[in-house]
């Protein structure tokens, strides 16, 4: 298991080292403005939100809870670097296991694109927490198109009993991501 673990850790740092530079400038453009996308081309929404633990808890060089935490989105070859809005964050348990709760900081990260429609390679990634994860994705000309980021957190420690599985915590960092497509992951 611990082997395995080694290789995802690889696999994400060597796709977020690939990732982090634009090799092309000319996949999307970021938008500002309400204007219909012209024929042939789409506009997507990305929005992704995570909670981390607050600045300082592991090391002073620890960058959660700070805006220098970032998001990156490759799309395609080009590569943009998101700055989240963050606030700071105490939610009591909305229900018997709620990976959310407690105290830390929620970053907000969106962004609107527009792309041509087709086939299009993507990697999400938190180069901060080496994790990262590339899809595909196909966009139809006419849609409006969500793009969703979500964390999959990392398993609380603890004792297993018969009939109990073990619970996910922000606390315990951020294990992968899913990206959800018009409410589908992909």
């Amino acid at each position: 298991m611990a082997i395995s673990l080694l290789s995802g850790c690889a696999e994400s740092s060597a796709l977020i080292k690939a990732n982090s530079v634009s090799l092309r400038t000319d996949v999307f453009e970021e938008l500002t403005n309400g204007v219909t996308a012209p024929q042939g081309d789409v506009d997507v929404r990305l929005t992704a939100t995570f909670k981390t633990h607050k600045p300082g808890i592991y090391s002073a060089k620890d960058i959660h809870g700070t805006p220098d935490y970032k998001l990156l989105l490759n799309i395609d070859g080009q590569a943009v670097l998101l700055q989240g809005s963050l606030q700071k964050e105490n939610n009591e348990p909305m229900k018997l296991v709620d990976p959310e709760a407690g105290d830390g900081i929620r970053y907000r990260f969106s962004k609107n694109l527009r792309l041509k429609a087709g086939i299009h390679k993507i990697v999400v990634a938190l180069p901060d927490d080496e994790v990262a994860i590339a899809r595909e994705i196909t966009l139809n000309e006419g849609d409006r198109n969500s793009l969703v980021v979500e964390p999959i957190y990392s398993t609380k420690p603890g004792k297993r009993r018969p009939g109990m599985y073990s619970t996910t915590s922000f606390t315990e960092g951020i294990r992968s991501l899913r990206v959800m497509l018009n409410g589908k992951e992909v």
